[in-house]
Protein backbone atom coordinates (compact mmCIF):
# COMPACT_ATOMS: atom_id res chain seq x y z
CA UNK A 1 0.00 0.00 0.00
CA UNK A 2 1.66 2.97 -1.34
CA UNK A 3 -0.06 6.43 0.12
CA UNK A 4 0.57 10.09 0.39
CA UNK A 5 -2.60 11.30 0.97
CA UNK A 6 -3.16 11.89 -3.02
CA UNK A 7 -6.61 12.75 -4.18
CA UNK A 8 -6.14 9.88 -6.00
CA UNK A 9 -6.04 6.04 -5.48
CA UNK A 10 -6.38 2.58 -7.55
CA UNK A 11 -6.79 -0.62 -6.12
CA UNK A 12 -4.62 -3.20 -8.32
CA UNK A 13 -5.62 -6.98 -8.31
CA UNK A 14 -3.06 -10.00 -9.18
CA UNK A 15 -3.20 -13.32 -11.00
CA UNK A 16 -4.00 -16.68 -10.49
CA UNK A 17 -1.93 -18.11 -8.06
CA UNK A 18 0.66 -15.14 -7.67
CA UNK A 19 1.27 -12.38 -5.28
CA UNK A 20 0.87 -8.28 -5.62
CA UNK A 21 5.00 -9.05 -6.38
CA UNK A 22 3.85 -8.97 -10.48
CA UNK A 23 2.06 -5.42 -9.95
CA UNK A 24 4.73 -3.89 -7.55
CA UNK A 25 6.71 -2.27 -10.04
CA UNK A 26 3.54 -0.56 -11.74
CA UNK A 27 2.02 0.59 -8.36
CA UNK A 28 5.72 2.17 -7.78
CA UNK A 29 5.53 3.96 -10.88
CA UNK A 30 1.96 5.29 -10.23
CA UNK A 31 2.50 6.00 -6.73
CA UNK A 32 5.66 8.43 -7.89
CA UNK A 33 3.02 9.83 -10.42
CA UNK A 34 0.45 11.24 -7.46
CA UNK A 35 -1.40 8.01 -6.95
CA UNK A 36 -1.86 6.06 -3.81
CA UNK A 37 -1.78 2.84 -5.19
CA UNK A 38 -3.37 -0.41 -2.71
CA UNK A 39 -2.14 -4.28 -4.21
CA UNK A 40 -3.94 -6.60 -1.80
CA UNK A 41 -3.05 -10.50 -1.28
CA UNK A 42 -6.37 -12.18 -2.10
CA UNK A 43 -7.93 -14.99 -0.43
CA UNK A 44 -5.69 -18.55 -0.70
CA UNK A 45 -2.54 -16.77 -2.38
CA UNK A 46 1.61 -16.21 -1.03
CA UNK A 47 0.59 -19.07 1.24
CA UNK A 48 0.83 -23.05 0.40
CA UNK A 49 -1.32 -24.48 -2.44
CA UNK A 50 -3.26 -26.39 0.78
CA UNK A 51 -4.45 -22.42 1.30
CA UNK A 52 -5.20 -21.87 -2.30
CA UNK A 53 -7.24 -25.38 -2.61
CA UNK A 54 -9.26 -24.60 0.12
CA UNK A 55 -9.92 -20.84 -1.34
CA UNK A 56 -13.16 -20.01 -3.38
CA UNK A 57 -13.73 -17.50 -6.69
CA UNK A 58 -16.43 -15.77 -3.83
CA UNK A 59 -13.65 -14.95 -1.25
CA UNK A 60 -11.39 -13.59 -4.10
CA UNK A 61 -13.96 -11.11 -5.11
CA UNK A 62 -15.42 -10.45 -1.56
CA UNK A 63 -11.72 -9.41 -0.50
CA UNK A 64 -11.22 -7.12 -3.79
CA UNK A 65 -14.44 -5.52 -2.94
CA UNK A 66 -14.10 -4.91 0.35
CA UNK A 67 -10.56 -3.76 -0.93
CA UNK A 68 -12.29 -1.34 -3.26
CA UNK A 69 -14.76 0.08 -0.88
CA UNK A 70 -12.05 1.01 1.50
CA UNK A 71 -10.00 2.90 -1.00
CA UNK A 72 -13.12 4.89 -1.83
CA UNK A 73 -13.69 6.02 1.76
CA UNK A 74 -10.43 7.55 1.70
CA UNK A 75 -10.12 9.22 -2.07
CA UNK A 76 -12.48 11.27 -3.89
CA UNK A 77 -11.11 9.28 -6.92
CA UNK A 78 -10.89 5.54 -6.95
CA UNK A 79 -10.20 3.10 -9.89
CA UNK A 80 -9.59 -0.33 -10.30
CA UNK A 81 -7.02 -2.36 -12.55
CA UNK A 82 -6.29 -6.02 -12.48
CA UNK A 83 -3.69 -8.19 -14.14
CA UNK A 84 -5.11 -11.78 -15.54
CA UNK A 85 -7.74 -12.97 -13.05
CA UNK A 86 -7.42 -10.06 -10.99
CA UNK A 87 -8.78 -8.53 -14.09
CA UNK A 88 -11.45 -10.95 -14.37
CA UNK A 89 -12.40 -9.41 -10.71
CA UNK A 90 -11.90 -5.81 -11.51
CA UNK A 91 -14.36 -6.69 -14.53
CA UNK A 92 -16.90 -8.07 -11.95
CA UNK A 93 -16.65 -5.39 -9.54
CA UNK A 94 -16.78 -2.33 -12.78
CA UNK A 95 -19.87 -4.06 -13.91
CA UNK A 96 -21.06 -3.31 -10.47
CA UNK A 97 -20.33 0.04 -9.98
CA UNK A 98 -21.68 2.09 -12.78
CA UNK A 99 -19.97 5.05 -11.21
CA UNK A 100 -15.91 3.96 -11.16
CA UNK A 101 -14.15 6.35 -13.02
CA UNK A 102 -11.49 4.10 -14.63
CA UNK A 103 -10.75 0.64 -15.42
CA UNK A 104 -7.48 -0.51 -16.60
CA UNK A 105 -7.42 -4.69 -17.45
CA UNK A 106 -3.73 -5.94 -17.91
CA UNK A 107 -3.76 -9.56 -19.84
CA UNK A 108 -7.52 -9.94 -18.73
CA UNK A 109 -8.10 -13.15 -17.95
CA UNK A 110 -11.99 -13.91 -19.23
CA UNK A 111 -11.84 -16.53 -21.87
CA UNK A 112 -10.54 -20.27 -20.57
CA UNK A 113 -8.71 -22.52 -23.41
CA UNK A 114 -10.89 -25.47 -23.84
CA UNK A 115 -8.11 -27.36 -22.30
CA UNK A 116 -8.51 -25.54 -19.03
CA UNK A 117 -12.68 -25.66 -19.41
CA UNK A 118 -12.36 -29.28 -19.57
CA UNK A 119 -10.01 -29.76 -16.79
CA UNK A 120 -12.78 -27.48 -14.52
CA UNK A 121 -15.57 -29.48 -15.85
CA UNK A 122 -14.23 -32.81 -14.70
CA UNK A 123 -12.04 -31.43 -11.57
CA UNK A 124 -14.48 -33.79 -9.27
CA UNK A 125 -12.98 -37.06 -10.43
CA UNK A 126 -9.30 -36.30 -10.66
CA UNK A 127 -8.27 -33.65 -7.91
CA UNK A 128 -8.73 -35.72 -5.21
CA UNK A 129 -6.37 -38.49 -6.95
CA UNK A 130 -3.75 -36.12 -9.05
CA UNK A 131 -3.10 -33.57 -6.92
CA UNK A 132 -1.51 -30.78 -7.46
CA UNK A 133 -0.27 -30.56 -11.18
CA UNK A 134 2.59 -28.55 -12.20
CA UNK A 135 1.71 -25.15 -14.18
CA UNK A 136 5.12 -23.08 -14.33
CA UNK A 137 6.25 -22.31 -17.57
CA UNK A 138 9.01 -20.71 -19.16
CA UNK A 139 6.62 -18.70 -21.56
CA UNK A 140 4.60 -16.25 -18.99
CA UNK A 141 7.84 -14.24 -18.22
CA UNK A 142 10.20 -13.94 -20.60
CA UNK A 143 12.71 -12.66 -18.67
CA UNK A 144 14.81 -14.75 -16.91
CA UNK A 145 15.61 -12.73 -13.91
CA UNK A 146 11.96 -11.93 -13.36
CA UNK A 147 10.68 -15.01 -14.08
CA UNK A 148 13.46 -16.20 -10.89
CA UNK A 149 12.35 -13.98 -8.87
CA UNK A 150 8.25 -14.85 -9.25
CA UNK A 151 6.54 -16.04 -6.15
CA UNK A 152 3.55 -17.53 -8.43
CA UNK A 153 2.83 -21.18 -6.51
CA UNK A 154 4.10 -22.63 -10.11
CA UNK A 155 1.14 -25.21 -9.97
CA UNK A 156 -2.59 -25.50 -9.63
CA UNK A 157 -5.20 -28.23 -8.35
CA UNK A 158 -8.60 -29.06 -10.12
CA UNK A 159 -10.68 -27.26 -6.99
CA UNK A 160 -8.91 -24.14 -7.64
CA UNK A 161 -9.17 -24.23 -11.84
CA UNK A 162 -12.63 -25.13 -11.43
CA UNK A 163 -12.93 -22.13 -9.28
CA UNK A 164 -11.00 -19.76 -11.49
CA UNK A 165 -13.36 -21.29 -14.44
CA UNK A 166 -16.91 -19.51 -12.43
CA UNK A 167 -15.01 -16.72 -12.16
CA UNK A 168 -14.27 -16.20 -15.64
CA UNK A 169 -17.67 -17.24 -16.68
CA UNK A 170 -18.86 -14.28 -14.19
CA UNK A 171 -16.83 -12.02 -15.46
CA UNK A 172 -17.33 -12.46 -19.24
CA UNK A 173 -21.07 -11.97 -18.51
CA UNK A 174 -20.26 -8.75 -17.24
CA UNK A 175 -18.16 -7.03 -19.62
CA UNK A 176 -21.22 -5.59 -21.30
CA UNK A 177 -22.65 -3.98 -17.92
CA UNK A 178 -18.95 -1.77 -17.66
CA UNK A 179 -20.27 1.80 -18.39
CA UNK A 180 -16.69 2.78 -16.67
CA UNK A 181 -14.24 4.62 -19.57
CA UNK A 182 -11.57 1.22 -19.96
CA UNK A 183 -8.40 0.58 -21.45
CA UNK A 184 -7.50 -3.10 -22.04
CA UNK A 185 -3.46 -3.85 -22.27
CA UNK A 186 -2.95 -7.24 -24.02
CA UNK A 187 0.79 -9.34 -25.49
CA UNK A 188 0.41 -10.41 -28.76
CA UNK A 189 3.14 -12.97 -27.76
CA UNK A 190 0.93 -14.08 -24.64
CA UNK A 191 1.06 -17.68 -24.29
CA UNK A 192 -1.99 -17.48 -21.77
CA UNK A 193 -4.51 -15.52 -23.55
CA UNK A 194 -4.70 -15.02 -27.29
CA UNK A 195 -5.09 -11.74 -29.10
CA UNK A 196 -8.11 -12.60 -30.86
CA UNK A 197 -9.37 -13.50 -27.14
CA UNK A 198 -8.44 -9.99 -26.15
CA UNK A 199 -10.28 -8.32 -28.60
CA UNK A 200 -13.29 -10.16 -28.42
CA UNK A 201 -13.79 -9.77 -24.97
CA UNK A 202 -13.39 -5.50 -26.16
CA UNK A 203 -15.36 -5.79 -28.57
CA UNK A 204 -17.87 -7.19 -25.91
CA UNK A 205 -17.27 -3.97 -23.74
CA UNK A 206 -20.33 -1.76 -24.24
CA UNK A 207 -19.00 1.40 -22.45
CA UNK A 208 -18.37 4.26 -24.79
CA UNK A 209 -14.94 6.18 -23.73
CA UNK A 210 -11.94 2.26 -24.35
CA UNK A 211 -8.93 1.58 -25.74
CA UNK A 212 -6.79 -1.80 -26.94
CA UNK A 213 -3.71 -1.71 -26.68
CA UNK A 214 -1.38 -4.73 -28.36
CA UNK A 215 2.53 -4.42 -27.22
CA UNK A 216 4.68 -7.27 -28.59
CA UNK A 217 7.18 -7.77 -25.96
CA UNK A 218 6.62 -9.98 -22.72
CA UNK A 219 4.47 -13.11 -21.76
CA UNK A 220 1.44 -12.56 -19.97
CA UNK A 221 2.58 -10.93 -16.91
CA UNK A 222 3.95 -7.94 -18.97
CA UNK A 223 3.96 -6.06 -15.34
CA UNK A 224 7.58 -7.37 -14.56
CA UNK A 225 8.13 -8.68 -18.36
CA UNK A 226 10.48 -7.43 -20.98
CA UNK A 227 8.59 -3.48 -22.34
CA UNK A 228 6.81 -3.22 -19.28
CA UNK A 229 7.74 0.42 -19.75
CA UNK A 230 5.21 1.12 -22.19
CA UNK A 231 2.67 -0.80 -20.35
CA UNK A 232 2.99 2.10 -17.16
CA UNK A 233 2.91 4.59 -19.36
CA UNK A 234 -0.09 3.42 -21.29
CA UNK A 235 -2.21 2.83 -17.86
CA UNK A 236 -0.49 6.32 -16.57
CA UNK A 237 -2.33 8.19 -19.43
CA UNK A 238 -5.24 6.56 -19.26
CA UNK A 239 -5.93 7.32 -16.03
Amino acid sequence: YLSAGNERGILLLHGFGDTPQTLAYLARYLHERAFDVRVPLLPGHGRNISAMDASSHIEWLDSARAELFAMRARHRWTAVGGLSMGGSIATILAAELRDLPSLVLIAPYLRMPKRLRWLSATSGLWSDVVGPIHSRTTRSILDPVEREANLAYGSVTGKSIHELALLVNKARRALPEITAPTLLIQSETDNRISAQSARQAFAELRTESKKLVLTHEGGHVITVDYGRERVFEEVRAWL
